[in-house]
Order: C-alpha cells, then structure tokens, then sequence
C-alpha cells in the first residue's frame, strides 16, 4: 500500500497534529457537579475564587478512540491511499490504428482493418481497469481520435468507427507521436501498440534506434495480391490540339508476375487498351491517343479482382480547349498573318477597318493602324495607333529610336532581353495612371498595358523587326495577356494523395507560380532544386499555374506504400496475458471516506446522545436559574 497524494512523514505529521488537538480537548474540559440546594438563603459568595482543576485522566477514552481512528481514515482517503506499489499504479498507453490506404485490402470477408480492430479490442480488453488508453487514427498524420482514458465502450467505439483514408502510414512520425503524447500527458509510462499491417514508403520507416522501447506490435497478414494505377497524366499532342496523348502507370504490389489488362474509355465509348506483364514490385506505363474536340470524362480501368479495388480505376475531366477567336482590323493583313498563324491556338479573321464593329464576336480585336470611333467593348491591341482617337495620351512619333529596356515583370514583356534594335518608326506614349509601361526607348515609353487593351507604338511585322526573335514572343506574350484563361495551356493528371513533385521549367518565375485547391484555396507549396512540391492528404483537385501552363490534378487514387516494415525481433507482439509484471494498484479512498464517517455516526450515537437531557434541562430553566447557574462555580454552600 503507498499513499498517492502524501508521503507517509506528511500523512503522520498531519494526523498527529489534528489527534493532538483532539486529545487537548478531551483534557482540558472543566469538571462540573450538579449540587441540589433547598434554597438560595443559605448560599453566600465564597471569599476564596475556586481554582480550576483540569481533568488527570479522560472519561470518555472510547469516544477519544472512535474520533481519532475516523480521522484518521479521512486523512488516508484524502491522501490517497492506494493499494499495491508505485511501481504497480495505472499506466498509459497509446493504440495506433494503422488507417492507411493499404488496410482497404480484403483477405476474404474481412478487410485488414477490420483485422486489425479485432486485434485492438482484444489487447483493449486485457488491461486493467485503471489503465488509461489513447486511441490514435495513423496515416500520412498521425491523428488522436480519445484522450487518455478508462472509458472503455468509449474507445471501442472509436475503433470500430474507424475507416481506411486513402494516404499512406508514416510509421516514423507516428511514433514519434505517441511518445511526445505520453510524455505530455501520461503519468504512468505504458505500452505504443501498432495495430495494421505496417506498410509505409522507404522513406518513412522508423530504424532500430529509433523505435522506443516499449513498443508492441499486433500484426495483421498483408502479403496480398493487388495491382493498382499509380498515376494518369494527359496532355494535348504539340503538333495536333485535337489529339489527346494518354499516360497510364501500373504497379505490381504481389510476389508474383502479374498480367494487368487496362481498358479506357471516353464518354463510356473505348478509345484504347493495354495489356502489361509486370514483375513483382515493378512499375510500367501504357500510352494510347485519341482524339476529341468536345470535354467530358476519360476512365482509365483495370479489368482484374486483386485485394484493393480503390485503385484499379481513374476517372478525369478533359477540358474543352476551345480556339482564341481574333479579328484583325487591317489593310495590310499579310504583315499580321505569319505571326498570328504561328500560335495554333488562335483563330483569326481579317477584315477591313470599315467593317469594325464594337462588341464583334471575338476573345481580341487587333487595331492596325486604326483608331475606331466607338471605343472596342473586347480586349484589344492597339498596335501603332494615331494620336486622335486613341484613348490614352500620346506623345509625337519618333524615327530611328533604340530599345533601352524591358519590363520583364510584366506578361507582356515575359522573356524578353534584347536592347540593341533600333525602330525606324513608333508612337511614344504619355506616362500616366492607368497604363503600365512594357518596353522603353530614348524617346520614351514604346509599349504600354491597360486592363483592358496593350498598345504597341511599333509594328512587329514591318521593317527589320519582322527578322527578329522578339516579334513572335512578344505577340504570344500579348495576346495571352489579354486572354489568359483561354490561351492557358492544360495537362490533366491523375495522382494519388499525398506529396505531389512536379519538375519546373528553368524559365519559370517562382513569383507566378500559384497552387489552388477546393473554392480557389491556396494550397501551401515549396520550390526546391527546380521541384514543385506541395502535400494533399485528402482526396480532391489542385490546379498548378506556372505561367501560361496550368496542370491540373486530379488526387482520387489512394497512395499505396511499397515497403513493408520488417521489425527487429527485439519488438514484443501480440496480445500480452497481463500488462506488466503485476495488476495495477486499487483506489481505496472511497472505503476510507465511508468508513471514516460510519465510526463518526457510531461515536455521536453512543456518547453524543447522553448530553441532550442536560441541554434540554438547562432550555427549560429561567433566565434567573440560568444566570445563577452560571454563577454557580464562584459560590460554595456555608
């Protein structure tokens, strides 16, 4: 036995300082008699004060003897005495429930959670009652699903409400987690208890040293036959936009060569299949092409019954990539065409400047050498516009001036670094508000952007210009600016949840670079030697912008780990028939308390009644009786 709240110095002290109280009432009590008197005629004030006299020996020593045993029972409860040791008090522990995508896996009727729950309630139920347990729910984040407690059908519930997530275990961090739980919040250090079947990437495996001592595994049978889809990437082909190029990759997770036949279908119409042999643990891809002008649902499949079925299918959206329709307003369309048919994603249509109209059925008006009377209700592109009707201020022309600098921050100027051309002939335009200077010269601001239109004070396809690299990029570069959603370029990918990497091109500013998820949310992301990385651990679509690039990803297919943890023999496993060395220790506070109040009721009921006759005789008496009473002690008879 062992006090849990004092020490046995501090019980005894306090318990013999309240006895030592207790016992100095009981001496100190002055002794009373009862004298009968035929009257008060004879009784006369002593001349001599009568001394005090305490008491030698105690009266009542069994009343003492109750009153000293009850307290100290009160004392013991409120000091928490325990039956056992120290050593033997309840301990907590930690069950990890392996969630991961790979406990899907069925072997027969029951899955490997549904394994892995039935292991958990039967370690669960072998503890001792006082023990407190926390239930934690681990994949790629380990996560507390109890506190720390002796509920029981609680954290049963918990487990059985349990379901596989779709993100792979990372054992190293989960275990990490329990101990900073138990040392943040245990008293007594008990059991990490690793419930599943421990498949995890090679990167998140915990080594020999750092598994902490007291771990103990129950582990369920994982070596199952699956083979799944890791990845779906589509892309438009560069030479043809209507013909879609389709990446498939499928791992074999079984021992044994397995035969993968894959079927895909657009629209529930086939447009291709494969069929792969695959050693075990390897990875191969299938490539199939097809072509469509119209969106809709592309379904990758595989057409086989292994342990997951999660992964054996890919479901993605296929955006229409409809063409940027642009009309040029020119006389001279010849100068405009070889720069505009170079884009295949633009549609373009010329006509004269008395045919312009206001709100033409277009993405882009190109003003060439054109000021209309009514200003375009479309972006548009000014390009060497007059001084009378353009809507932002100008300066004179100028002949024979030289680039002197690009503003690369801006869209428009994206790419672009040389400095020696010389124009034969520009507008200059006025700094002012509302337009952003692109490209200077000596005479002053030659391209500028608005909102909703750029204007070029020279013609990129006139003079020695239409000989330079610059003047396709910086048409591209334009006419993307005022149409980015339409001349973004798009690439479908279907990943499994967890880290994405994605290489970057060396021309891509970090600054631009921006990660959506769900509701346009910012997704939080890192550049590292020229990889995009960024973690999901739910299913749902993120879109990538880099530039006029954007990818998007489609994380529907769960992360399946491809390493299985080989754990040193060292490791205790399975269900232990006792926790420990010995029971835990009992509570007995509330027998204390009960006791310590029943040898005070007895204690009152048989000494404490015999007081009330003489309580109720002196209630009776007269206020001239009470007052000679109480002079009574200072009086002696003659």
């Amino acid at each position: 036995m062992f006090f849990l709240n004092l020490s046995l110095g501090e019980f005894l002290a306090v318990w013999g300082l309240v006895s030592g109280g207790v016992f100095a009432l009981y001496l100190l009590d002055r002794s009373r008699r009862k004298i009968r008197v035929a009257t008060l005629r004879f009784w006369t004030p002593s001349e001599k004060p009568p001394e005090a006299k305490h008491r030698k020996r105690i009266q009542q020593p069994w009343s003492m003897l109750l009153q000293l045993i009850a307290i100290g029972l009160l004392l013991a409860a409120l000091a928490q005495l325990r039956l056992g040791s120290p050593d033997r008090m309840s301990r907590d522990h930690v069950l990890v429930l392996d969630s991961s995508a790979w406990m899907a896996a069925r072997a027969g009727q029951l899955s490997l959670l549904d394994q892995a729950k039935r292991e958990a309630i039967i370690w669960l139920r072998s503890l001792p009652a006082g023990d407190r347990v926390m239930l934690v729910r681990a994949d790629a984040l380990p996560t507390p699903a109890t506190v720390f407690a002796t509920n029981r059908p609680a954290t049963e519930q918990a487990i059985l409400e349990t379901r596989p997530g779709a993100s792979a275990i990372n054992l190293k961090a989960t275990l990490d987690f329990a101990r900073q739980m138990q040392r943040q919040h245990g008293s007594g250090l008990g059991e990490v208890v690793l419930a599943g079947a421990f498949r995890s990437h090679a990167n998140d495996l915990p080594t020999e040293a750092e598994l902490p001592s007291n771990v103990r595994l129950l582990p369920v049978k994982s070596d199952l036959r699956n083979v799944g889809i890791r990845k779906v990437t589509l892309r438009r082909s560069p030479a043809d936009p209507q013909l879609w190029e389709v990446f498939v990759a499928i791992k074999n997770y079984s021992r044994q060569v397995e035969n993968a036949p894959l079927a895909v279908t657009f629209g529930s119409a086939p447009v291709g299949s494969a069929r792969l042999t695959l050693q075990p643990g390897a990875e191969e891809s299938a490539r199939i092409e097809f072509r469509t002008k119209a969106a809709g649902y592309l379904e990758a499949r595989l057409v086989l019954r292994d342990a997951i079925a999660e992964d054996n299918g890919a479901t993605l959206e296929l955006p229409e990539q409809k063409p940027v329709r642009v009309i040029v307003y020119t006389r001279e369309p010849e100068l405009l065409r070889p720069l505009l048919n170079a884009n295949r994603w633009l549609t373009a249509t010329y006509a004269p400047h008395e045919a312009y109209k206001a709100d033409a059925d277009a993405e882009i008006l190109i003003l060439d050498r054109f000021a209309p009377p009514v200003k375009p209700a479309r972006k548009a592109l000014w390009i060497e516009p007059p001084a009378k009707g353009t809507p932002i201020a100008m300066l004179s022309p100028a002949r024979g001036v030289k680039l002197t600098g690009w503003r690369n921050e801006h869209p428009m100027a994206a790419g672009l670094r040389s400095l020696d051309l010389r124009l034969d002939q520009t507008s200059v335009f006025a700094p002012s508000a509302n337009v952003t200077v692109v490209a200077e010269s000596d005479a002053g601001a030659v391209a500028v952007a608005s909102n909703d239109a750029a204007y070029l004070g020279f013609h990129p396809g006139r003079g020695a210009l239409r000989f330079e690299l610059i003047a396709p990029l910086l048409m591209a570069n334009t006419l993307e600016y005022l149409a980015p959603d339409v001349m973004r370029r798009r690439e479908v990918t279907g990943e499994s949840v967890g880290n994405i990497r994605i290489p970057l091109d060396s021309s891509v500013d970090p600054g631009s670079i921006r990660v959506l998820g769900a509701s346009d949310i910012a997704v939080p992301f890192s550049v590292t030697d020229g990889n995009l990385q960024f973690y999901s651990g739910e299913r749902g679509m993120v879109r990538v912008r880099t530039g006029s690039k954007e990818q998007v990803y489609s994380l529907s297919l769960p992360d399946i780990a491809e390493a299985t943890w080989d754990a040193p023999a060292k490791v205790r496993r399975g269900i232990p028939r006792t926790i420990g060395d010995s029971i835990a220790s009992r509570d007995l506070w509330q027998w204390l308390a009960i006791a310590g109040g029943i040898l005070l009721l007895i204690e009152w009921l048989w000494f404490g009644r015999t007081r009330l006759p003489a309580v109720q005789q002196q209630a009776d008496l007269s206020g001239t009786d009470i007052l000679r009473r109480f002079t009574a002690p200072f009086r002696k008879a003659s």
